[in-house]
């Protein structure tokens, strides 16, 4: 079980386990005003979804996971939760669940599978959890498309590297950038994760900076820290 400062999760069942990339993601993405519904695409153990709740008042958080163990113990975690009553999880893929849908959502947030590298692993739950063609970005963004609302935002986690191609992708689906992140493990290495938010309203102009996890091993950066400290038990 991994304890957070206002809710627990269990993992055991899930390929993805809890890491920093999720926990950025759910700490840092920015909240629409007025915010009704949330949707979490690739739910894992629910981890998002969680720190959403406890982040905003939204009335309706749907997570949808395609693996059977996974979205089983989301449902774990969200009824074991303080927002059970805020909580609900699908269990279908993003291809599934667009095909009827019925909701708008003011914020869509994805933590997406992005290892696209030729091999596989003998894990073919890991695989599915982490590896692109499980879930395309083109998929992503065309999904955040249809079922994002009016002035909804539409957050990610992906590699530095696929940044400009994602934005790029973003684009012919009018979806443009409002907040970029950049994301370094210390402040000698490179930069390894872009966080990224979109409107469907291009901004006249829009935050670019970049956040450095730790000065050395276990050895917060005050930026880090105060992204997460309402999250994390020793922030």
């Amino acid at each position: 079980m991994f304890q957070f400062k206002q809710f627990s999760v269990e993992q055991d069942r899930s390929a993805m386990k809890i890491g920093t990339d999720g926990v950025l993601l759910g700490a840092w993405t920015p909240i629409p005003e007025n915010i009704f519904s949330v949707l979490d695409v690739g739910a894992g153990t629910g981890i998002i979804a969680l720190m959403l709740a406890q982040r905003t008042n939204a009335e309706q958080i749907d997570a949808l996971e395609i693996d059977e163990e996974a979205y089983e113990q989301a449902v774990e975690n969200f009824e074991n939760s303080p927002w059970g009553d805020r909580l609900f999880c699908f269990h279908a893929g993003l291809d599934e669940f667009i095909e009827e849908p019925e909701d708008e959502y003011d914020l869509i947030i994805s933590n997406p599978p992005f290892y696209t590298e030729d091999y596989k692993t003998e894990n073919e739950k890991r695989d599915l959890a982490r590896f692109a063609d499980a879930m395309p970005f083109e998929d992503l963004v065309e999904a955040a498309d249809l079922l994002l609302s009016e002035n909804g935002i539409f957050s990610v986690i992906i590699p530095y590297k696929e940044e400009a191609k994602f934005i790029a992708l973003a684009k012919d689906f009018d979806l443009f950038p409002i907040k970029i992140t950049r994301v370094k493990g210390t402040p000698m290495t490179e930069i390894k994760r872009s966080l990224l938010a979109f409107s469907r309203n291009i901004p006249e102009n829009f935050l670019v900076d970049e956040l450095v996890i730790e000065t050395s091993r276990h050895i917060y950066t005050d930026e880090y820290i105060a992204l997460t400290k309402d999250f994390y038990l020793k922030m």
